[in-house]
């Protein structure tokens, strides 16, 4: 992924929940890969308080194909 790609999706993981912005950045700067790129995107498109609670582990009622991506996240 080039440099301005990763800024963008950087900036699309700033959110209004604070510990959603640390769980979000840590990964893409730890454990981001080009295959993650797209279904991040997607998921991205939640309100906040519907991705924090997939990504806390409260709720896991989101579409299987996030199922991947979801769980590298979690164990971030």
């Amino acid at each position: 992924m080039d440099l301005v790609s990763r800024n963008r999706l950087k900036w699309k993981c700033r959110r209004g929940v604070l510990e959603l912005d640390l769980v979000l950045q840590g990964f893409i700067e730890k454990h981001l890969q080009e295959k993650d790129v797209n279904s991040l995107n997607e998921l991205l498109d939640l309100q906040d308080i519907d991705l924090w609670a997939i990504v806390s582990g409260r709720s896991e009622e989101f579409d299987s194909k996030f199922q991947g991506i979801v769980a590298r996240i979690r164990a971030a």
